[in-house]
């Protein structure tokens, strides 16, 4: 398991990205009972970690930045297409959040100095945020 905290441009904005959870707790500040959203590389990965709903299943793979929220109430990004999925590719897997402390807007000075590892890639502030979206056995409700 791969446990450096890595600061990279991910899909949607800076990001913290790591296989473990509490490094990133830690580098935000932010307590510990709160889920992470899980970003994976593919859905055969996907598949390892949650079953998604038949309702389901082709909107889930035809997304793109867009989490999804399981019935066991774990949330869920696949990534494609992005330079943040080359990172993804030796990951598979990884807990993922904005790069910034909890409640706080971005400082790319504090970043830099919480990461172990820093992606340069093109590095913007914002991008387009992810939909999110609630899934049920049958029903899906809108969060954002």
């Amino acid at each position: 398991m791969t446990t450096e905290l890595y600061l990279t441009q991910t899909d949607t904005t800076i990001g913290f990205v790591s296989q473990d959870s509490s490094k990133i707790d830690k580098a935000k500040k932010r307590l510990a009972n709160k889920h992470y959203i899980r970003v994976v590389n593919s859905l055969e990965i996907l598949q390892k970690f949650t079953r998604v709903p038949t309702a389901h299943k082709n909107r889930v793979r035809r997304a793109s930045r867009t989490t999804f929220i399981m019935p066991s109430g774990y949330s869920f990004r696949v990534v494609k297409d992005t330079e943040h999925k080359l990172l993804l590719d030796r990951l598979q897997w990884a807990y993922s959040s904005s790069a910034n402390l909890s409640g706080a807007e971005y400082d790319a000075i504090y970043a830099k100095e919480q990461a172990e590892v820093v992606v340069n890639f093109s590095m913007q502030k914002r991008g387009k945020v992810s939909r999110i979206y609630r899934l049920g056995q049958k029903r899906m409700k809108v969060i954002r």
